[in-house]
């Protein structure tokens, strides 16, 4: 149920690296001294990267329209041509000529639009000449609007689409147990579904499998109750497109901050706390039990992909590990270990598989794996969760449902909190979530057991 690659993960940060690149080898030609042109290329990466996310210069999807690329060029040349004259307003005893400001500007932003145009036009001629960076897809309902998606798949392969297969449920031909096999087994993308060809039931199934399996869902639009949720429109040449959900972690300067927030967290508690509280732990565990000083487990992130999960060890090494939660007064729990797991201190090394990257200081708890299959098949957009990484605290725990699941609406309700985080996220809300967990993990929690 992995991602099978929906981005082109390396186009973007390429870009990136490039643009800087053109913009730092031509910012030699004001011959400053070597502090200046220092900090003055400092200014430029850190601007740019700031300017870029904010306007979505980098932005550009396989359906984007030429006119929209153009427009981005200009705001961001304009936007940038501020900052660099700003610049030499601060330092005016370094001041150059306009003239010499506006060739710098004009050769980078001349250099960068020409790569930019290449690339796109190069992508769309790989994706129709080759078929590479092609997305697979079907498309639920026949109907007017979905022949005439079909038709646009079929009659411009520069967007990158191929599209298997139209179901029609109303005939008879296909119910929706197969379709959903035929999507699995083909390893589908994504899903295109007429809204007027199906009823609620119908939809209501497919927006679930969907959720549980990672799909991407979008709809050709009319008048169901579908558009009281949360949707995105896109256009796919002249026909309007809607996706099921716009989650805040799609927004670049949203990512940015998020990744900024956690690799500062980290950095501070790694620096200041387990620096010197890591040996001392080491020495209480070591003393009281044989066995390493730090557990792994493999537990599923973002996109479903496994990772190692670091902790210190609080159990006195046991099979059942990989297994079983602990419970209430587990007898696998060393007298150490109840002190680290009432503090919370047993989740420390967590902040190394954030500065990884493979976890985020706030997000949905993973699961051990064979949980995790488990609820996968047996609740109901637990899948969801894996759109984002995983979290050391997250705001199902510091609304009472951490620890041991006891019950099935303890997952549930786990699962509910998740999915309100992952779609109302805020730089405010993760400052409020951090707080509320140091604040239970002094005060005590019932179930930090």
């Amino acid at each position: 149920m992995a991602n099978t690659g929906r981005y082109s993960s390396y186009i973007r940060p390429a870009s990136y690296v490039v643009d800087l690149a053109i913009l730092i080898f031509f910012a030699f030609q004001f011959s400053f001294d070597p502090l200046l042109i220092f900090t003055f290329i400092s200014y430029i990466i850190i601007t740019w990267i700031l300017l870029s996310l904010k306007s979505g210069f980098y932005e550009i999807y396989r359906y984007t329209k030429i006119t929209k690329i153009i427009s981005l060029t200009i705001l961001q040349a304009i936007i940038f041509t501020l900052i660099v004259f700003a610049f030499f307003g601060y330092y005016y005893e370094y001041g150059r000529a306009s003239s010499r400001i506006f060739l710098y500007l004009g050769k980078s932003f001349g250099l960068i639009f020409f790569i930019k145009l290449s690339v796109y036009y190069l992508l769309k001629r790989y994706r129709k000449d080759l078929g590479g960076n092609y997305r697979i897809t079907i498309i639920i309902g026949d109907s007017t609007k979905t022949r005439q998606l079909y038709q646009f798949f079929e009659s411009t392969p520069e967007y990158g689409y191929k599209c298997l297969k139209v179901f029609d449920l109303n005939n008879g031909s296909a119910d929706l147990d197969s379709v959903f096999d035929y999507i699995n087994s083909n390893k589908v993308d994504e899903i295109y579904c007429s809204m007027s060809e199906i009823d609620n039931d119908h939809l209501n199934s497919i927006i679930s499998f969907a959720d549980n399996n990672l799909k991407v869902l979008k709809f050709l639009p009319d008048n169901k109750d579908v558009y009281s949720r949360k949707l995105n429109y896109e256009y796919y040449g002249f026909l309007p497109i809607l996706s099921l959900r716009k989650i805040p972690f799609d927004d670049p300067l949203n990512k940015f901050f998020k990744r900024a927030f956690d690799i500062l967290i980290s950095l501070f508690v790694l620096v200041f706390i387990l620096s010197w509280l890591t040996p001392l732990l080491a020495i209480c565990i070591k003393i009281e039990s044989k066995g390493a000083v730090f557990f792994k487990q493999k537990r599923n992130g973002l996109d479903y992909n496994e990772f190692y999960c670091y902790k210190f060890r609080s159990m006195k090494p046991n099979p059942e590990a990989d297994l079983h939660q602990v419970s209430k007064n587990d007898k696998r729990i060393t007298k150490i270990g109840r002190l680290l797991r009432k503090t919370s201190l047993d989740e420390l090394p967590q902040f190394y598989n954030v500065l990884l990257g493979d976890m985020s200081v706030v997000g949905p708890r993973p699961h051990m794996v064979s949980h995790t299959h488990m609820y996968a098949e047996n609740v109901d957009k637990f899948m969801v969760r894996h759109f984002i990484k995983p979290g050391i605290t997250g705001l199902a725990q510091v609304s009472g449902y951490r620890g041991e699941v006891e019950t099935d609406q303890d997952i549930i309700n786990r699962v509910k909190y998740d999915i309100f985080y992952l779609e109302n996220w805020s730089l405010l809300l993760d400052a409020k979530i951090v707080f509320l967990t140091v604040v239970n993990a002094i005060r005590g929690d019932k179930k930090a057991y």
